[in-house]
């Protein structure tokens, strides 16, 4: 590129500049924000109910057939199912990244169409459902009363009835899930009463399907030539509680009428009893928010918002709805805190900037590079689809002190010609374009050649390397663009030498700061130069020095802690509560008022809800409860003692003495979509389809020891096979005797004790489900048996008693299957000093030591990815480091130069993850991004000293000449390119707050890496470039020209 053009033509320059700024923040305002990329797995959910069915009728009637049905799906990852003793069947579906969302439903429907057949006639009727969403809510909001006014059952329905559908018909919600049950008119049956008149809970079912029905009757006078047409309209199903009790069961030819309120109690209930909530110790209920995959969670949570503020007000009084949770405040939180890191960054940089070039003017041209570069990324995030997120805005800050660097080298090579004694500005500004344009764009283009191999890896690190790979490519490119073009014309329109006088004849601060400076600077540089000839006298040293560096990198890369992603304050806390088994709905809700009476006046408290009959881990169960509590804002904890480990080692503390609960404290996941929990979560699954006892006590033996280790905090399960249960067996032979069908049997017991789905109603515009079952004082234990009556053949009744014998056992609240196999799931966090991979290598180490032949495990959620990619890492840096050496072999045309440019790398690398180890932090991925910019960094500034030793080399100097010479002219621009980046990431290595370890990750580990690989790179690259050059010389001689 000629920069002469732009040079003589200085508004052309800056017309180049301005329109990539313009387009820049065009489409700053149309970026969306969200946390994190796109980088959950898309998620199919299916979901079944079969009524009054236990865990293992579910499971063999509804998962079995539906797992086989949809195994195999296109592009499927994995499987997960779970059936539960209340009769539901949910099953998840995971899907390779870049599956689209819409496909892949369609593909499970058409599957499960093919198993209609399989299921029983309830779970058809009732349906199953189908939907595209992610595992993780991005927003939690309750519904309560603070002053008493309204009971729970109508403030569950004012959810469903006028605040849910609102919440779902905005775009990119999956799901709003309501922890309550729906209205339900219920039909309690008197056993007795029915026997009385030989009724069974079939004939109430087949009165309702004869009279609570809708019907087309047709119209009067079409067709025809009358006048009028008459529409015939039939009134439809019941709605009234009384319309129902006079439902007709039988009549006679006397007039007698037997209704439905003679056999039975009719109200308008809830279609489940198993749930209990309290917000703030008020009635209340909550609602869980859900996303589909691909949406922005961000968009959605703002729009959420705007909803709930117009639905707050239309809320009758007494009535208040809030917000629990959402991931969009601790976004917002992050994002503020990154720009404010930003700006920082750039005040340091600009301050280093004017220290080694002692002039505002010669400031200002690199401070123009920053914002052309950083505002003009946006318009490439834009085109290529990319997000404002953590990753990116991650990348514009690392890259501001690289972006500063190819302005700093044209100002520096201009002001170089100055101290040559140039005069002109215009002319010393040629003959400087001259001299470092190819060093500019060769140097610029190994840079972003880091970047290219990572932009074609795949999986979930793919995409934070990816994007935030091109993110800063395309900044530095820009930033060269802005290097040939309006920098260079700036020099010429406004830098002056040195030492001119001022109107009034005194010397200017800055003439006077610059004769201080270069005065420190050369006796530095002598010294320095000093130190280089002595390295160059003991070559053996370097040797051994880079030895040291690749055997230190290798053990820290094995021995440094990793994790995916560092955990964060995100201002949100979950109790989860699990009873023993057996434990009633009653006597779980004591539990949780206690524990809610312990932790309600912890001071960082804002508000917390508390629901009984579902756990955020255990899922729906009477024996289990949860509490969602959201902190006060981060700017209010701003102690010690008010981060969210301290609040949660605090709630352990107060409930510590609490025996008869499992209590389990944790934060969300970090990254959405991938689990409830920022722990792992697993699955021991049993190949030999065995008895559950046996995996059962695997599965416990296996917890044993791992909580043994001392990497894992607390790892556990909610499976057990101590919940009592009652074994039915119907003697056929009795039933035959008797002419009654066993079949009938197990009808009338299922239609007393487990209920069924009998009809259904229209109510305040929705469809409500009519339930018969027998009323619950009738149903107290075993005795209510001899009670319930069956029919016979002959219309004789006898009781259901003496055809079936129950025993009493134990078993499961609920089954699971991972990828067809039994599993039984097992949630853990690391222990406080322990990273997430250092559990998970804990947990691969235990399982291997004691799940028998027959017997795995496989990882779910984030710890599935974070073991699959925890390979990667050093696939990566190889390949990096590799395709740069390639870039220069082709540059340099030689294969022995460019091993001198790359020998700076491991110091880097190793001085990076020691920083890291030094602050007790992990290889995650936000560390792993800053090293694979220093590798492009560290090459990029030891081309300086290697390009300009070889050119004074072609010029006739001897080898360790042109070395020193290097060593030398080059310290001013390293050190500068050095300490802009190294003070740029000051304020992230200093980071607190909102934020701080993902800030912590980058910033120490570029810091320490960039110190220490700039520190080997002055003293070791003129070492090695002399070796080097040496053994070029004499082992591939230049070919002669003829």
């Amino acid at each position: 590129m000629n920069s002469r053009i732009f040079i003589d033509r200085p508004i052309f320059s800056a017309v180049i500049s301005v329109a990539i700024v313009i387009l820049g923040i065009i489409s700053l305002s149309q970026l969306p924000m969200e946390q994190f990329p796109e980088i959950a797995p898309p998620t199919i959910s299916v979901r079944a109910s079969y009524t009054g069915a236990n865990a293992e009728t579910v499971q063999k009637s509804v998962i079995v057939p539906l797992e086989e049905a949809i195994n195999g799906v296109e592009d499927m990852m994995y499987m997960v199912s779970t059936a539960t003793n209340s009769g539901m069947a949910n099953i998840q579906i995971y899907f390779r990244q870049g599956t689209d969302g819409d496909i892949a439903m369609v593909n499970v429907q058409n599957r499960i169409a093919s198993a209609q057949g399989l299921l029983p006639a309830e779970v058809t009727r009732s349906g199953v459902n189908v939907g595209k969403r992610q595992t993780s809510r991005i927003k939690t909001i309750a519904l309560y009363s603070p002053d008493n006014s309204y009971d729970e059952k109508f403030i569950n329905n004012y959810m469903k009835i006028n605040i849910e559908p609102r919440l779902s018909r905005v775009s990119g919600v999956g799901e709003v899930d309501v922890r309550g049950a729906d209205y339900s008119m219920r039909i309690w049956l008197d056993p007795a009463k029915m026997a009385s008149y030989g009724l069974v809970p079939a004939d109430i079912r087949q009165v309702l399907d004869e009279q609570n029905l809708e019907k087309a009757t047709g119209t009067l006078g079409a067709d025809s030539d009358n006048t009028f047409r008459y529409v015939l309209k039939y009134r439809g199903r019941y709605e009234e509680v009384n319309e129902f009790e006079n439902l007709v069961i039988r009549a006679g030819k006397d007039g007698t009428v037997l209704r439905l309120k003679d056999v039975a109690r009719i109200e308008l209930g809830q279609r489940g009893y198993d749930f209990a909530g309290r917000v703030n110790g008020h009635p209340g209920t909550t609602a869980s928010i859900s996303q589909t995959a691909g949406s922005n969670a961000n968009e959605i949570i703002t729009e959420v918002d705007k909803v709930m503020e117009d639905i707050s007000s239309t809320l009758p009084s007494g009535l208040k709805l809030v917000s629990l949770m959402s991931t969009k405040d601790f976004l917002d939180a992050s994002i503020s805190k990154v720009v404010q890191t930003l700006i920082e960054a750039i005040i340091l940089v600009i301050l280093v900037v004017y220290v080694f070039l002692q002039s505002f003017r010669s400031t200002f041209i690199p401070l123009i590079g920053i914002i052309v570069s950083l505002i003009g990324t946006f318009a490439f995030l834009h085109i290529a689809g990319f997000s404002i997120n953590m990753i990116t805005l991650f990348a514009l800050v690392l890259v501001i002190g690289t972006v500063v660097d190819d302005a700093i080298v044209v100002v520096e090579a201009v002001q170089a010609r100055f101290d040559a004694g140039e005069r002109s500005p215009y002319r010393a500004t040629i003959g400087a374009m001259k001299d470092i344009a190819t060093a500019l764009v060769t140097t610029t283009f190994v840079f972003m050649a880091v970047f290219i191999p990572v932009s074609f890896m795949g999986g979930t690190t793919g995409v934070f390397y990816r994007q935030f790979g091109l993110t800063m490519a395309v900044a530095v490119g820009i930033s060269l663009i802005n290097a040939m073009t309006l920098s260079p014309a700036l020099c010429a329109l406004i830098l002056t030498p040195h030492g001119e006088k001022t109107d009034v004849g005194k010397r200017s601060f800055s003439t006077r700061f610059h004769d201080g400076f270069d005065r420190i600077f050369l006796r530095l540089s002598s010294r320095y130069v000093r130190g280089v000839a002595w390295m160059l006298r003991h070559k053996w040293l370097t040797g051994l020095l880079v030895i040291i560096a690749s055997c230190g990198l290798a053990w820290l890369l094995t021995n440094t802690k990793t994790g995916l992603v560092p955990a964060e304050d995100m201002s949100s806390v979950n109790i989860d509560v699990q009873m023993p088994p057996g434990t009633n709905l009653s006597t779980t809700m004591k539990m949780m008022e206690e524990i809610d009476r312990r932790v309600r006046d912890i001071p960082q408290i804002e508000i917390y809800s508390r629901t009984a009959g579902f756990g955020s881990i255990t899922g729906q169960s009477v024996t289990a409860g949860t509490f969602d509590i959201r902190l006060k804002n981060w700017k209010y904890r701003t102690g010690k003692d008010d981060d969210i480990q301290a609040v949660i080692a605090e709630i352990y503390r107060r409930t510590a003495d609490i025996t008869s609960a499992k209590i389990q404290v944790f934060t969300r996941g970090m990254i959405p979509g991938y689990g409830a929990t920022n722990g792992f979560e697993l699955y021991v699954q049993d190949h030999n389809g065995g008895e559950v006892e046996n995996l059962k006590e695997i599965t416990f033996n296996f917890l044993e020891q791992l909580n043994k280790r001392p990497e894992i905090s607390r790892a556990t399960t909610s499976f057990d096979t101590k919940y009592p249960q009652y074994s039915v067996e119907v003697d056929a032979a009795a039933c035959k005797r008797n002419g009654v069908s066993p079949s009938d049997v197990l009808d009338a017991l299922s239609g007393y004790i487990g209920g069924s789905y009998a009809s259904n109603l229209n109510k305040f515009s929705k469809l409500y489900r009519v339930m018969v079952q027998a009323s619950p004082e009738f149903r107290l234990d075993t005795h209510a048996l001899s009670s319930m009556f069956v029919r016979n053949a002959d219309g004789e009744m006898s009781p259901i008693s003496q055809y079936i014998t129950v025993e009493r056992v134990f078993g499961t609240e609920s089954l699971s299957r991972f990828n067809l196999f039994p599993a039984i799931r097992v949630n853990g966090n690391a222990a406080r000093g322990y990273s997430s991979g250092q559990a998970i290598a804990a947990v691969k180490e235990v399982a291997s030591q004691t799940l028998p032949m027959g017997y795995g495990f496989e990882f779910s959620g984030m710890a599935r990815e974070e073991a699959s990619s925890g390979a990667d890492t050093l696939t990566i840096f190889v390949i990096c480091v590799v395709f740069i050496y390639l870039i220069l072999c082709s540059l340099y045309e030689s294969l022995f130069i460019p091993i001198a440019v790359i020998v700076s790398v491991p110091f880097g690398l190793a001085g990076s993850l020691l920083f890291a180890n030094l602050s007790g932090l992990e290889n995650n991925i936000y560390l792993q991004v800053g090293l694979l910019m220093l590798i492009g960094m560290l090459a990029k500034t030891a081309i300086l000293l290697t390009e300009y030793a070889s050119e004074r080399r072609r010029a006739g100097m001897s080898i360790v000449a042109a070395a020193l010479s290097a060593a030398r002219v080059r310290l001013r621009p390293i050190l500068m390119t050095s300490l802009t980046l190294i003070f740029g990431m000051l304020p992230m290595a200093f980071a607190s707050g909102v934020g701080a370890n993902g800030n912590k990750s980058i910033g120490i580990g570029t810091c320490g890496g960039m110190a220490i690989g700039v520190l080997a790179l002055l003293f070791l690259v003129p070492v090695l470039f002399v070796v080097f050059q040496w053994l070029e010389e004499k082992l591939m001689p230049r070919r002669k020209r003829q």
